[in-house]
């Protein structure tokens, strides 16, 4: 099977979270039997990433590839030629939508990535109200075609899956849950100590999007550590520009932006607990990477970290704040409710083995 793999969020953001399951992806179906695998993509035109894709003959910014009229150039005027001449058997989009606009190649099978539907079922940030409306439309018309043009669609998550047919209930027996690949971290963690972070802390992973909840989870904290000094400072990977004025120079409160795997590491490590306070999760990658290295987690419920997350983690509403206030308190002086080999062991069914596995049953589904 000759297979065509969309690699335009390599181009884009080649360390994103998306693009790690492009990676993991690729290697995936590189292990399979009498597979060939094709990457399209776009780049600028003297990106050196064109000797590994197939790209157009036209060159774009890497900070232009998602733009509506770049998108439209790409799916329409390039894509479905290059099925044909690349003899592709089955093409799959990786980033909620893209699929080649009509006409669809003969022969050629369509498989879409759903990561999350929350580009339009959620407010986002955007420069301006017009740019907001623009690509709040454009992306609804996308996503619907592609899920209409999918001979199959996967999801990281049932929750995903059920945004999906909740959304467009058409494609409800095309959905497949096909969990994200996990693989933890390699080598040794890093020396944090130019950081100056607190002995002992609390970790949040992510600010700036609204649907991490963040800002309300600080309040709650805050209040919580007013109470009790047994309550630890809270360390945010990302910026504390995400939160409101008034929360930025709390007691207690640290921000890191900018690290890299080895720093990661250590942060996940050395925290005391991973907090993830999310409304809207399509997978959760930041409690499995913790739960990978056995750092305990407490989750919002409601979401698709109600799946990657243990029975046994301490679980809160992502809306009342009162609760969490006394389930902060609590744990803070409570001893762990599981040992970090269990912890591992949990955060090892998201690993490369169990992914390929998964990718080629649904792979072998397609025929």
């Amino acid at each position: 099977m000759h297979i065509g793999l969309d690699y335009r969020t390599v181009g884009t953001s080649p360390h994103s979270g998306i693009s790690r399951q492009v990676y993991a992806m690729e290697q995936a179906l590189a292990q399979l039997p009498d597979t060939q695998v094709t990457r399209f993509g776009v780049a600028p035109l003297e990106d050196p990433l064109r000797q590994e894709v197939q790209c157009p003959s036209w060159g774009c910014a890497r900070t232009a590839m998602h733009q509506p009229h770049q998108r439209l150039r790409f799916e329409a005027g390039f894509l479905p030629r290059a099925l044909r001449e690349q003899h592709i058997d089955l093409y799959i989009s990786t980033f909620n939508m893209g699929l080649p606009l009509p006409p669809r190649p003969k022969g050629v099978r369509y498989a879409l990535l759903i990561h999350d539907l929350f580009q339009i079922s959620l407010k986002n940030y955007h420069a301006n109200r017009l740019k907001a409306t623009i690509y709040r439309v454009s992306d609804y018309l996308s996503i619907a075609y592609s899920l209409k043009a999918a001979d199959r669609i996967w999801t990281p998550s049932q929750y995903s899956a059920d945004e999906a047919a909740r959304l467009f209930p058409s494609v409800r027996d095309k959905l497949r849950v096909l969990p994200n690949q996990v693989d933890g971290f390699t080598g040794e963690p890093a020396d944090l100590s130019a950081l100056a972070l607190p002995e002992r802390y609390w970790l949040v992973v992510g600010t700036r999007e609204l649907r991490k909840n963040v800002p309300w989870f600080v309040q709650a904290w805050a209040k919580a550590r007013n109470q009790s000094a047994s309550v630890p400072p809270l360390v945010l990977l990302g910026s504390l520009e995400h939160l409101p004025p008034e929360q930025r120079s709390l007691p207690g409160i640290h921000a890191v932006s900018g690290v890299d795997d080895a720093q990661l590491h250590a942060l996940y490590r050395q925290a005391e607990r991973l907090w993830q306070p999310s409304y809207a999760e399509g997978f959760g990658l930041p409690v499995v990477e913790a739960l990978s290295v056995g750092t305990p987690v407490a989750v919002a419920t409601g979401t698709s970290l109600d799946e990657v997350t243990p029975p046994q983690a301490p679980r809160f509403s992502p809306h009342d704040g009162p609760a969490l206030e006394q389930l902060m308190l609590r744990l803070a002086d409570a001893p762990r409710e599981a040992c970090a080999a269990q912890l591992q062991v949990w955060a090892s069914r998201f690993n490369r083995q169990a992914y390929q596995q998964r990718l080629a049953e649904l792979i072998e589904e397609l025929g």
